[in-house]
């Protein structure tokens, strides 16, 4: 019981410091708080997120922001095609020291840092975008034959523009599955533009305040992973990651008959991760199935495919996410 009371009394200090981190973020990045709610989650989480929207909408200034709010060593990576996977990473040069002897330094890239912001990522070559893989998953680099491992934490917030517009290269799949959440970025509502026009526009602007450090990170990290998760849960998330398979027993005909392939056991993993920091952030002590349903679209969207079929009619993943929710009931029947 003592344990579970240092629990409680742990996760209300950090919900109430993650309460401190929004009101911060929001002197830079005004409005668009469910944006910066899944953002946060997955920094929580200890994962990756690509935020997808069109140029001007305050993307690179939202992870900037939260650079400073966290206290993170951040640096900014602008993908363009003639990018190369060394830009990235790093490389060895050939050097002499004092002593006349010569040998090879190696350089490290801006990926040696603890939050790599990969601007426009997918205007970069494949051969580029697949440079991240391995520091994504395995927070290391080999370059030149040796490991390299990164600095703890470490994330990668992508922006993507729509891949309707030119100059832009599809991610891969493999790479899309790296990223634990794709966050839409939509246009602001009108009384939050008019307060970006007063807020950006005048002779000053106001400054973010740290409230973070990376051990701070770390340690809430850490903490998120000790929340409990009912059964319930546990099972609705299962259930709704695997109605999307369409070779599962459980997947509906619509599912059969749109999807090309569906979400993989990560895909649960990082909803497991994602429910529990939503609870958080909204001061709950525990996740539930709204939770699940909450945040299926973001989680799942990015690493299942329609078929061509379903293409050609017009469906789209968030539709059939949300008709698949629908169809069990809502958020009730995923638990």
């Amino acid at each position: 019981m003592a344990e579970d009371a240092d629990l409680l009394r742990e996760i209300e200090a950090l919900g109430d410091r993650l309460d401190r981190a929004r009101a911060a973020i929001r002197t830079r990045f005004i409005g668009q708080q469910e944006v910066v709610d899944l953002t946060l989650a997955t920094l929580l989480c200890g994962g990756h997120g690509l935020l997808v929207g069109l140029p001007g909408l305050g993307k690179t200034r939202l992870v900037e922001t939260l650079s400073t709010v966290m206290g993170l060593d951040g640096k900014r990576i602008q993908f363009t095609p003639d990018l190369m996977p060394a830009d990235i990473l790093g490389s060895e040069v050939l050097d002499t020291d004092a002593a006349g002897r010569r040998g090879f330094r190696f350089v490290p890239g801006p990926v040696f840092c603890q939050l790599l912001m990969a601007d426009e990522i997918n205007r970069a070559s494949p051969r580029t975008q697949s440079a991240l893989l391995q520091a994504m998953q395995e927070r290391k680099v080999t370059v030149a034959g040796a490991d390299r491992p990164l600095v703890a934490p470490f994330h990668v917030l992508a922006t993507q523009n729509p891949i309707e517009q030119e100059g832009t290269y599809p991610l891969p799949e493999a790479q899309l599955d790296r990223f634990l959440m794709q966050i839409d970025v939509p246009y602001p509502a009108r009384d939050t533009e008019r307060d970006i026009l007063l807020a950006t526009t005048g002779v000053a602007e106001a400054a973010a305040g740290q409230v973070f450090s990376a051990a701070d990170l770390i340690a809430a990290q850490g903490l998120l992973r000790r929340m409990p998760v009912g059964d319930s849960v546990v099972e609705a998330i299962l259930d709704l990651v695997r109605s999307f398979r369409p070779q599962d027993p459980g997947a509906s005909e619509t599912v059969r008959d749109s999807v090309a392939w569906g979400p993989g056991p990560r895909a649960a993993q990082a909803l497991m991760m994602a429910v529990r920091a939503r609870a958080l952030l909204q001061g709950r002590l525990a996740p539930s199935a709204e939770d699940v349903a909450a945040l299926a679209p973001p989680v799942l969207s990015h690493r299942m495919a329609l078929n061509f079929a379903a293409r050609a009619r017009g469906e789209t993943l968030a539709g059939l996410i949300a008709e698949t929710l629908a169809a069990r009931g809502g958020i009730g029947a995923a638990a």
